[in-house]
């Protein structure tokens, strides 16, 4: 039996099988006279139980193991692990398709999906109510709700199985109304004045009076599960706080900034 006529009973192709011959998967036979390599039956038998194996999800280097004990004692073993392997992976499908679910249904609930998607039911609530809260205001949204969705989004993605207390306490306080709504919107509209301030002194009435505001926002529960650090200066920590900081203009930097110290003193 010719190589062509082995592949074709096994069902595979004739590349694999030379595959197989490469890595000492399935033995290869000495070539005739003629120059062709001749496969017997237990040629055949061998490797469809590669394809059998292979099918069930067994890698190659698994297939060899189990094919060195004939007694199928490793077979055992393998197929347990593989088994457990495929439940994890079901599981996770499962997941994941119950969040798509999720996400088919908002957008069928409310004809759109935040531009931030994908994102937790929770997040993509509170989302829906600033798109409200915007939509009744005489002008623009102010630009830098936009950058706050994106922030939390970020956070949420950073923190997925992690501490998320102050994110969550966050998230509850602008979902707990109007009222809670309206007072974000008003901060988000002075941080969008400060934008346009090239420099501001941390004394400026107008950089105090915002990081007063967002602190007011700011509910107890939020800032308590804040990390603030006791001391230094706010921002110099490397990394993530000057990223966060060199996205604002200056004036906003130095209200944030302030915001954090009036928080940290809140809670001494």
């Amino acid at each position: 039996m010719r190589i062509g006529e082995l592949a074709g009973i096994a069902g595979i192709t004739t590349r694999a099988v030379r595959h197989y011959h490469r890595i000492g998967l399935l033995p290869e036979p000495p070539r005739q006279p003629n120059g062709y390599r001749e496969y017997s039956l237990r040629d055949a038998v061998e490797l469809a139980r590669i394809r059998r194996l292979t099918e069930l999800g067994l890698s190659l280097d698994e297939v060899k193991d189990v094919l060195v004990d004939d007694a199928g004692k490793d077979l055992v073993e393998i197929l347990t692990e593989l088994d457990a392997d495929l439940a994890r992976q079901e599981e996770s499908i499962r997941q994941r398709r119950a969040r798509l679910r999720q996400l088919l249904e908002q957008a069928e609930q409310t004809g759109r999906l935040p531009a931030e998607a994908p994102i937790s039911p929770e997040l993509a609530a509170l989302f829906t109510d600033m798109a409200r809260a915007s939509a009744r205001l005489p002008g623009p949204e102010p630009a830098m709700a936009a950058r706050e969705r994106e922030l939390l989004a970020l956070l949420e993605t950073g923190s997925p199985g992690g501490d998320r207390g102050w994110l969550d306490a966050m998230v509850r306080s602008l979902s707990a109304g109007p009222e809670a709504m309206r007072r974000a919107y008003e901060v988000y509209a002075q941080l969008d004045e400060l934008d346009e301030l090239a420099e501001a002194a941390e004394d400026d009435p107008r950089v105090e009076r915002t990081a007063r505001a967002i602190v007011d926002s700011i509910p107890d529960e939020a800032a308590q599960s804040m990390a603030i650090p006791d001391d230094g200066a706010v921002g110099e920590d490397g990394g993530f706080a000057d990223a966060f900081f060199a996205d604002f203009a200056p004036a906003q930097a130095a209200a944030v900034r302030r915001a954090i110290e009036l928080l940290r003193e809140r809670a001494r």
